[in-house]
């Protein structure tokens, strides 16, 4: 037997599990799980021999848990790594290594790069450089319309599930109904994702130059228009995944009308969506939340309630980050986004988890085995035959966020300051330890 652990001393958790045990890890996949108090070196010896060939137990490399929680590693279905072409904001290297530090075995990286990555060949060479890191996963989306021109989704034909799972726009959404109805045929022979922001694109332009303006009452007006633009688009986008019949993800959801609106169409076609940390943490309706520029907008605390009861209820499928790294001087600017993938466990565990008295089965849900499932990756869970990319971390390690120490390039987030409970220690890629914090 190679490349064997076995990580003991652990509090195993998933989305059904929640004990002590150990896990027995060989050649990258997950291939025995024990219950019980294996709190000391000398236990798991004992496990190991009674269950492995004479000389196998030897060759075994042990790792003490230290009464740790150990889950499967997080999937984060929604992040920019601004690469190719933007890496003044973030570059395969920086973001990965964020990637790492949040827990995150498996990143989906967004197309609206420089250039647009409109093809499996741009796509696989992306996918190809991130593996030579050695740290998480990564999948490239590919554009629906090629270099997001808003029409041509001919390219769409070439693509291969297995290496691009996953297609969208994402940073705007396509104007023309014909266009995404075309790319979302062609996803639907091809088995492709198609994850949309949902966004009618005419309240764009009005929307960032209420915002230019920079009074309260300004941005509070441009976020009622974003807010309008993302029903709507949600409404046309669900209408035409159901025509075309294929299976739709919406990205980034934030008000409690598109709740509503998803909560009646799962009931008859293939549909996820996903939530972000900061759109379940934060509201934006007052001074100075509402001058943290985001895309959607952080949203009136009726909003975020919904969310919440929407992931209790568990209508939402997935939390996603939408990790979108600026420069200081882009944010000063106005630029939309936040920095997300550091801080998403820990804003998760503190809002969802121990404000809201949601279980820690179903964090680890959402934040691995739905976005496994819906990837058709043999992940997230602590079964015998799944990849063993897991996170080890603290749930009650209580913290104050420093931005200034993120691996990431893009230091901006509405969190910084705020003392947050649940810490990364961790991750392991296909058993291999690849980062500590």
């Amino acid at each position: 037997m190679s490349n064997s652990v076995l990580i003991y001393n652990a509090r195993l958790l998933d989305k059904k599990l929640s004990c002590k045990g150990a896990l027995l890890i060989v050649n990258g996949k997950i291939a025995a799980l024990f219950q019980g108090d294996f709190t000391s070196e000398e236990s798991a010896r004992k496990l190991s021999q009674a269950l492995l060939k004479e000389g196998e137990a030897e060759k075994l490399e042990y790792f003490d848990a230290k009464a740790l929680t150990l889950t499967p590693a997080f999937i984060d279905m929604h992040v920019h790594m601004r690469y190719p072409g933007l890496t003044q904001k973030e570059d395969l290297n920086t973001g990965l290594r964020a990637a790492a530090s949040g827990g995150f075995g498996t990143v989906v990286a967004m197309a609206n790069t420089k250039p647009v990555v409109s093809s499996l060949q741009a796509a696989e060479k992306i996918e190809e450089e991130a593996r030579e890191l050695g740290l998480s996963n990564l999948f490239q989306v590919v554009s629906i319309t090629k270099d997001f021109d808003g029409q041509d989704t001919s390219h769409l034909n070439e693509l291969d599930p297995s290496k691009t799972p996953v297609i969208s726009e994402d940073g705007k959404d396509i104007l023309s109904s014909e266009a995404m109805l075309e790319g979302m045929k062609i996803a639907a022979k091809k088995n492709l994702i198609v994850a949309c922001h949902c966004e009618d694109p005419t309240f764009v332009a009005p929307a960032k130059a209420l915002r230019a303006q920079w009074t309260e009452e300004a941005i509070s007006k441009a976020n009622e228009l974003l807010a309008l633009a993302e029903d709507s688009y949600t409404i046309r986008n669900i209408m035409l995944a159901k025509e075309a019949g294929c299976a739709l993800h919406l990205c980034h959801v934030s008000t409690s009308k598109c709740m509503e609106e998803i909560r009646r169409a799962k009931k008859d076609m293939r549909l996820t969506c996903e939530v972000t940390p900061h759109h379940i943490g934060l509201s934006g309706e007052k001074a100075p939340e509402i001058f943290n520029i985001v895309n959607p907008p952080l949203r009136s605390e009726k909003d975020r309630k919904a969310l919440i009861e929407a992931v209790r209820e568990g209508l939402v499928d997935c939390i996603s980050t939408d990790h979108a790294p600026h420069t200081e001087e882009d944010k000063k600017n106005g630029a939309p986004g936040f920095t997300g993938l550091e801080l998403s466990y820990a804003v998760c565990n503190t809002v969802l988890v121990k404000e809201n008295g949601i279980s820690e089965n179903r964090l680890s849900e959402l934040m691995s085995a739905n976005p496994a499932a819906i990837l058709s990756l043999k992940k997230g869970l602590l079964q015998p035959g799944y990849d063993a990319d897991l996170t080890l971390l603290d749930p009650d390690f209580e913290w104050k966020v420093d931005s200034s120490k993120f691996y990431s390039k893009g230091k901006f987030t509405p969190f910084n300051g705020k003392v947050l409970k649940g810490k990364v220690k961790s991750l392991f890629i296909g058993g291999k330890k690849v980062w500590d914090n």
